[in-house]
């Protein structure tokens, strides 16, 4: 689905709870309904000082929010419900948690190699090819040319994930190169030595 990376940023915005929520379901594989809130409890310390009430309210109100987006399901099981995650959910969580990674990449120290993406999505798919470029420079890619990016840390999943999410893999280019002629703005952007 190409709403996923959308769906993810979504995800990202509305907090803590609704990831916990997602975040849980996805290692359970399918959990209880009434087991979500201590699970969330347990994946987000942070989040232990509210009281117990409103996490569990917050809990409900996140489930129903991943129904709507079609990231979690209901499904009963000798007469139980359960809440499972769907395989669009899985790809938003794990695109998400892999632009997550590359963001604490940026601590690391640099290996001396760039990564270049570069793509040439035909026009009658415009809408994806602005996703895509919204996409890159909000994981802190930099613009070489339109369709040209740049990013210093390695990203090779990420462009997978989104490549598939997207069905766009033939269209996306990954490369990993030495040197980039004239790059000490880069490395000034990037903040690298």
């Amino acid at each position: 689905m190409g709403n996923v990376e959308m769906k993810a940023r979504k995800l990202r915005r509305l907090g803590y709870v609704q990831s916990a929520v997602l975040a849980t379901v996805e290692i359970a594989g399918i959990i209880a309904i009434t087991m979500i809130a201590p699970n969330i409890f347990q994946a987000f310390p942070r989040l232990m000082g509210k009281k117990r009430y409103q996490l569990a309210f917050q809990a409900r109100t996140a489930v129903s929010r991943l129904v709507v987006r079609g990231f979690v399901r209901f499904v009963e099981r000798k007469g139980k419900k359960f809440l499972e995650i769907t395989d669009e959910g899985a790809r938003a969580l794990a695109i998400e948690q892999e632009r997550t990674r590359l963001m604490s990449a940026r601590k690391k120290r640099w290996d001396k190699r760039y990564r270049i993406v570069m793509f040439d999505i035909s026009q009658r798919r415009k809408a994806d090819r602005e996703r895509v470029r919204a996409f890159i420079r909000e994981c802190g890619f930099l613009r070489l040319q339109n369709s040209v990016w740049v990013f210093p840390y390695d990203c090779e999943e990420l462009i997978t994930l989104l490549k598939a999410d997207m069905r766009i893999g033939k269209d996306v280019l990954y490369a990993v190169v030495e040197t980039i002629e004239n790059d000490g703005w880069i490395k000034k952007h990037f903040n690298l030595r």
